[in-house]
């Protein structure tokens, strides 16, 4: 059986990555790997043992192409209405809080952020399948 462990994604500044992802997510470094021309930084907290890999790649300086390609990365949170309100009040810009509704039933509760590089991140209220 196959177990997920990580997704990475790669990032121009370090320093502005961890501190987003600290403040968001309460995310915090558990380690940080540095090899000739990039660097891995792997961020968790307590809540799962899934892991968020920063790449930064040496010399870096112009924006990544986030393509067409790349959908989001989710997080659960137990009350969605007062994260959208925390992250407004220390400026992480969030999007409108949205709900969904499927076969007339609540569904799924949740708004998007943009992290530092433009990567989208799905906050969903816990319950049902998001866990």
């Amino acid at each position: 059986m196959a177990k997920a462990i990580h997704s990475m994604i790669r990032v121009l500044d370090a320093d502005r990555s961890i501190a987003f992802y600290r403040e968001a997510f309460g995310l915090e470094v558990a380690q940080r790997v540095d090899f000739e021309g990039f660097s891995l930084i792997y961020l968790s907290n307590d809540e799962s043992g899934f892991e968020l890999e920063l790449t930064v790649n040496a010399g870096a300086t112009d924006p990544y192409d986030l393509g067409n390609g790349y959908g989001h990365l989710a997080f659960s949170v137990e009350d969605v209405d007062a994260e959208h309100a925390r992250f407004t009040a220390v400026g992480l810009s969030p999007r409108k809080l949205v709900s969904f509704d499927y076969d007339g039933k609540p569904f799924a509760r949740f708004f998007f952020v943009a992290d530092p590089d433009g990567y989208q991140i799905e906050v969903l209220q816990r319950g049902g399948r998001f866990q």
